[in-house]
C-alpha cells in the first residue's frame, strides 16, 4: 500500500536517476527499467544491478512515487511502473536542491598511474593502451545513444536534455582519450 511522501523524504541518488528514467511518458517493467538505465546512465553514473532497481522501484512505490500495473499474460505476469504526481514533485524538488555538489572522480586508470613507479612500466603502458580502446568503445556506443535521440533532441522536446547530456559525454570521452594518449606520449619519452 502507498503513501504519500513524508517529507522532507532521503532516497539515493540511484532513486532519483529512476525516478528520472520513468519521466519520458511511458510504463516501464523492471527489465525495461534496467535496458534504459545501461543506454544512458553507465555513461556517467552507476547503472544499478537488476536487483537494485526492484528494490529502489519497491521503496519509491512505498512512499508513492511510483505506481504499478500487473497484467496477466499467457505465460507470466508483467508488473510495469509510472512515476505519479507525487514522484515528480519529489524529483523536482531534488533536482532544486542546493548544493548540487561537487563530482567524486573515481578513476581507477589514473589511481594506478599515480603509483605507477612501483609497478612494471610496459603494463602500465599496456594498461593505458587498453583505456584508449575502452574509450573508443564508449565513444561509439554513446554517439549511437546520441544518433538515436535525434528528431526528438530539439528545445522542448523530450530528448532535448538527455541529447544535451550524451553531447557532453562525447566531449568528455574524447578528452579522455587525448589526456590518455598524451601520457601514453610522456611514458614514452622515459621508455
Amino acid at each position: 500500500m502507498s503513501q504519500e511522501p513524508s517529507l522532507p523524504l532521503t532516497l539515493p541518488a540511484t532513486s532519483y536517476a529512476l525516478l528520472g528514467l520513468l519521466t519520458f511518458g511511458d510504463e516501464l517493467t523492471g527489465y525495461e527499467l534496467k535496458q534504459r538505465a545501461d543506454n544512458t546512465l553507465r555513461f556517467y553514473w552507476v547503472a544499478p544491478a537488476m536487483s537494485q532497481i526492484y528494490s529502489e522501484l519497491a521503496r519509491l512505490a512505498e512512499h508513492g512515487l511510483v505506481a504499478s500495473t500487473t497484467t496477466e499474460g499467457l505465460a507470466r505476469r508483467t508488473t510495469t511502473y509510472r512515476i505519479t504526481p507525487a514522484g515528480e514533485t519529489a524529483l523536482r524538488d531534488w533536482m532544486g536542491e542546493e548544493p548540487v555538489g561537487f563530482p567524486v572522480l573515481k578513476h581507477p586508470v589514473l589511481l594506478r598511474l599515480l603509483v605507477g613507479h612501483a609497478g612494471d612500466p610496459a603494463r602500465i603502458r599496456a594498461m593505458l593502451e587498453e583505456y584508449v580502446e575502452q574509450l573508443a568503445t564508449a565513444l561509439t556506443d554513446l554517439h549511437d545513444v546520441r544518433e538515436s535521440l535525434r528528431g526528438s533532441d530539439g528545445p522542448g522536446e523530450v530528448f532535448h536534455y538527455p541529447s544535451v547530456v550524451a553531447d557532453w559525454g562525447l566531449d568528455y570521452f574524447a578528452a579522455e582519450t587525448r589526456h590518455t594518449q598524451t601520457a601514453l606520449a610522456r611514458l614514452a619519452e622515459g621508455a
